[in-house]
């Protein structure tokens, strides 16, 4: 992969807010001149979120949320995709689906690497392991949606570690919803703050071992038009 000039000028404040608070948010403007001239191809990127499978694991019953899943091994800032395979939480992580071995429709290879994606994943290296050591890295592609007799829960087991190192989580489009708060808070439950990503590219970055995150409910501003809430997200283990 190759590397990204733009990243040269991370914004001075990333890695001081990652150390100090343990997470640390980017604007969608900050995002995108990240990303270079990738940016210019977000669209295109975008409509990968038009074609993601069912997620039949929910416990809780619903049927709101579509997703992709990919694996990765990222060594020296280079990223090799791994053979298709289940995506696992222990329950300590995850109540509602862990210790359960979810396989879901594979990432497009086109998605995977796509000049947007290639920058992104570009952006987690450099940002979260400046690109040394070896690490097992997956990206999801989630949709969730909303409407009427239906409630979109972006993260029904509420606040959560991903049990991983780092998550970079990535608002990719909203259509006709509402709501959808960002939270954050402290091993012990203790909020440390809230937001809500709107734009899209605006993204939240978390050193997992610290930091707990959630995001509540969507619901649809008009119930009778298409309502969803899209978002990638990426994990950094070490390996």
């Amino acid at each position: 992969m190759a590397s990204n000039p733009a990243l040269s000028s991370l914004p001075a404040g990333l890695r001081d807010d990652l150390a100090a608070r343990g997470y640390a948010r980017l604007a969608g403007r900050e995002t995108g001149a990240l990303l270079g001239e990738a940016a210019q191809a977000w669209e295109d990127f975008a409509r990968s979120w038009d074609d993601l499978g069912p997620d039949l694991y929910m416990a809780d019953g619903g049927r709101y949320r579509r997703r992709r899943h990919a694996a990765f091994r990222c060594e020296g800032g280079f990223f090799t995709r791994k053979p298709h395979q289940p995506h696992f939480q222990s329950r300590d992580y995850n109540p509602l689906n862990g210790d359960v071995q979810r396989w879901f429709d594979p990432v497009a290879d086109a998605t995977a690497d796509h000049p947007v994606m290639r920058a992104i994943f570009a952006l987690c290296a450099e940002t979260f392991t400046g690109r040394a050591g070896r690490w097992h890295v997956e990206m999801h592609l989630f949709r969730i949606e909303t409407g009427r007799g239906e409630t979109g829960r972006p993260t029904p087991e509420g606040l959560h570690r991903d049990g991983v190192d780092w998550v970079f989580v990535m608002l990719v489009e909203r259509r006709n919803v509402r709501e959808g708060v960002t939270r954050i808070g402290a091993p012990d439950g203790a909020p440390l703050g809230e937001f809500t990503l709107t734009e899209p590219g605006d993204a939240v970055l978390i050193d997992d071992h610290r930091i707990l995150h959630g995001v509540t409910e969507i619901h649809a501003v008009d119930p009778d038009r298409p309502a969803w809430r899209d978002a990638l997200v990426v994990t950094f283990a070490a390996e």
